[in-house]
């Protein structure tokens, strides 16, 4: 069940990217429900420096993984990424870009508007 798709600026959720779809619900928007225990919430633009820094802690985002339907990412790419990672990335000054009017209003639960203001897409 998804939640109210309402963005962190009080607006409707705009869609985050369909190629590479992405969003927990693979509908292309930064949307979540009680089933994303991950709250991946933040529309970000990929850099080369946080996806090193996600294959780093763990989770590659880059390689292609077919038997998974999935390419890989590159710098560039739109993603709906986990607030907590965001924060994360923030702290270690690894933090991409942000597409605010992408990014679920849930997101807030993780990490302030002023941090993600600071990456705030022109």
């Amino acid at each position: 069940m998804k939640e109210a798709s309402i963005n962190v600026l009080g607006g409707a959720l705009e869609g985050c990217s369909s190629a590479p779809m992405t969003g927990f619900f693979r509908n292309g928007c930064c949307d979540t429900g009680p089933e994303d225990r991950g709250l991946h919430t933040v529309c970000v633009v990929l850099t080369a420096e946080f996806l090193a820094m996600s294959k780093y802690l763990g989770n590659d985002l880059s390689t292609p993984r077919p038997e998974f339907g999935f390419a890989g990412l590159k710098p560039g790419d739109r993603w709906c990424l986990c607030a907590s990672r965001f924060l994360q990335a923030h702290d270690e000054r690894a933090a991409p870009k942000v597409n605010l009017a992408a990014t679920h209003q849930r997101t807030l639960d993780v990490v302030p508007l002023e941090v993600l203001q600071r990456y705030a897409l022109e």
